[in-house]
């Protein structure tokens, strides 16, 4: 659900620079690595939710809306999860995907957030609680909710640090005075002028210095975003898609110009790995796209490129979203008349969790 609007596809439903301060005076790779996995709270089923929640994904045709899927069998993922058909609203379910994500060695779950009242901002309040029992913190994926601008963002701001401000589980960014983190997904819809308006510190409407002040990190989609990061008072930025070469920040070959271009203007890059990436259950005209798993080895790839940094900070892409085939969630071997669904080879179901927690601990233990 994420690849299509980067370059205006169907609308539907995550450092290598450090602060002087932080960073010190040699560029030594850092002790730790923190990791922050994309998550999405928006899947449901009968028995939690009255009804069937993103495994009944409709598929996207080029020219308009096509069927949905009919779950438990056939469902809007070309990979099916190992722990079955879960609801985002499920105490059980969110507890055994909080043990999941300590396995990968992740400490930050970067949560999907569709606007005030969405199913998604509901299944928040559950997934902070629970990720507090597991000592885990939770920052916000903000994402292209309807109607949202520079000016509708400041107001979800308000009212998701209202909301969480002083929950054990809120993720602040220690590097960056300890301030709440948001990603913003598309931050393109929004020109750089607008973001401005609440980004910069002379903003008309500024967050700065006020108790709503957050480190704002932008997506880098086209090669020229120079401008607009600078321009709209961005903190720093992220890449997000899984798919090497689909976009300019999506491709690892163009990270070390970005790192040194963050390091130059005092930003925050937050590079984002993959284990692969395939949708065509959704989108059946978008195989260009697909990236095989290469049974783990693309997953490295990225990593090793990602680390070749030093970046103190990773984002994953992601734990769970299975429409796009980018879950390290465990999957398991299935087949359905007409449908044979992808799996993780000779890997084992939640090979993924201890490669990405492998790669997460790799600066301390110095694998090789």
């Amino acid at each position: 659900m994420r690849l299509h609007s980067a370059l205006g596809f169907f609308c539907c439903l995550f450092l290598t620079f450090i602060p002087n301060v932080a960073q010190g005076a040699t560029a030594s790779a850092p002790q730790s690595i923190e990791g922050h996995v994309f998550y999405y709270g928006w899947y449901g089923n009968p028995d939690a939710d009255g009804a069937w929640r993103a495994w009944n994904h409709h598929i996207f045709l080029r020219d308009g809306l096509g069927a949905a899927y009919t779950p438990p069998e056939d469902i809007g993922a070309n990979f099916y999860p190992a722990d079955g058909l879960y609801s985002s609203n499920n105490r059980d379910d969110i507890a055994r995907q909080m043990r999941q994500i300590k396995q990968a060695g992740c400490g930050v779950i970067a949560a999907t957030w569709w606007g005030q009242n969405d199913y998604t901002d509901t299944s928040l309040e559950l997934l902070f609680d629970v990720a507090a029992e597991h000592d885990l913190q939770v920052c916000f994926h903000v994402e292209p909710f309807p109607g949202r601008n520079a000016e509708t963002v400041r107001e979800a701001l308000v009212y998701l640090l209202d909301k969480y401000r002083d929950h054990p589980a809120l993720y602040r960014c220690a590097i960056l005075g300890d301030r709440p983190l948001i990603y913003l997904y598309d931050s393109y819809l929004s020109p750089a002028s607008d973001w401005a308006a609440i980004f910069q510190p002379d903003g008309a409407n500024t967050i700065r210095g006020t108790d709503y002040d957050v480190v704002a990190i932008a997506l880098w989609v086209k090669q020229d975003e120079a401008a607009f990061m600078l321009e709209g008072g961005f903190d720093g930025f992220y890449t997000y898609f899984a798919t090497d070469g689909f976009t300019y920040g999506s491709t690892p070959a163009n990270w070390p110009r970005l790192a040194r271009w963050a390091r130059r203007h005092d930003l925050l890059f937050i590079p984002s790995v993959g284990p692969g990436y395939i949708d065509t259950r959704i989108r059946p005209w978008n195989e260009e796209n697909t990236r095989d798993r290469e049974n783990g080895a693309y997953y490295d790839r990225m990593f090793e490129a990602a680390l070749d940094l030093n970046v103190p900070i990773v984002s994953i892409t992601s734990f769970n979203e299975w429409h796009e085939g980018t879950q390290i969630e465990p999957a398991m071997p299935k087949e359905i008349p007409g449908y044979v669904y992808e799996d993780y080879g000779d890997r084992a179901p939640d090979y993924y969790l201890d490669r990405t927690r492998y790669w997460l601990s790799k600066p301390d233990n110095d694998k090789e």
